[in-house]
C-alpha cells in the first residue's frame, strides 16, 4: 500500500550525502518540509540544491549514531539513514525511534516506518513505483519508462479539466450533469485537436463555449 506522507511544514533530516541520498531528497523536495543534509561528503546534485537553497546542508561525519540523534534540538519529524554503513543507519534509525521520529533506512525496509518509492514526476502528474525494497535499480526503470509515457497533451488535458470542473461546479448544480458535460468537453474533436497542438488558450475557450451552450 503506497501512502503519501503530508510532511508540509516538517523536518527531514537526511544523513548520507551520496547519489541515492540525492535521488531520496528529490522525492520529498516538493512536499514543504524543511531538509537537512548531513554528510562528511555532497554528490554534485546535493550541493546543486544546496547553492540553490532547496535543502539546508551540514558537512560532518557521524560516528555514534546514539549521541549524533541525541544531540538534535529540535528532533527531526523524519529521518532518512541513507550513508552506506549499514549498522550506522540501523542506529540512527533505532535512536530516532526512541524520540518519536518516523524513520526510513535504505538498506533495511524492516525497521523502516516507510518505504520512498522510485516516483515519476511530470508536471502535475507522479506515479510512484516501489518493489517493495527488492529491487531499487528495477524501480528507478519502470520510473523512467513511465515519464516517457506522459505526452504534453496529457499535462494540458489536465490543466483543462481542472477549469473546466472549476467552471461547471459554479454553474451546473447536477453533478450527474457535470459529469456528462466534462466527459463531452475531453472529447469533442475540436478540442482534442486544440490540445494536440498544444493550444491550450484555445482549447479553454472551446470548452467555455460548450458550458455556455448547456448553461443556455
Amino acid at each position: 500500500m503506497l501512502i503519501a506522507l503530508n510532511i508540509d511544514g516538517k523536518t527531514v533530516m537526511v544523513t548520507g550525502g551520496g547519489a541515492e541520498a540525492y535521488r531520496k531528497v528529490e522525492s520529498v523536495l516538493d512536499s514543504g518540509a524543511k531538509v537537512w543534509v548531513i554528510s562528511r561528503d555532497f554528490s554534485e546534485g546535493i550541493v546543486r540544491l544546496g547553492e540553490e537553497k532547496k535543502v539546508a546542508l551540514l558537512k560532518t561525519g557521524i560516528k555514534d549514531a546514539q549521541a549524533f540523534v541525541d544531540s538534535l534540538s529540535p528532533k527531526p519529524d523524519v529521518l532518512l539513514a541513507i550513508t552506506n554503513d549499514s549498522s550506522l543507519n540501523l542506529g540512527l534509525v533505532k535512536t530516532a525511534k526512541f524520540y518519536g521520529c518516523m524513520v526510513y533506512a535504505v538498506d533495511n525496509p524492516a525497521v523502516s516506518d516507510f518505504i520512498l518509492p522510485a516516483v515519476a514526476h511530470v508536471g502535475d502528474v507522479k506515479v510512484a513505483v516501489s518493489t517493495g525494497g527488492k529491487s531499487p535499480a528495477v524501480a528507478r526503470m519502470l520510473r523512467e519508462r513511465i515519464e516517457q509515457l506522459v505526452t504534453a497533451e496529457d499535462l494540458l488535458e489536465i490543466q483543462l479539466r481542472e477549469k473546466a470542473r472549476a467552471a461547471l461546479k459554479t454553474s451546473v448544480s447536477d453533478p450527474q450533469v457535470r459529469s456528462k458535460m466534462l466527459y463531452d468537453i475531453l472529447n469533442s474533436v475540436e478540442i482534442k485537436k486544440a490540445l494536440s497542438e498544444g493550444k491550450l488558450a484555445e482549447a479553454e475557450t472551446l470548452a467555455m463555449t460548450l458550458i455556455n451552450k448547456q448553461e443556455n
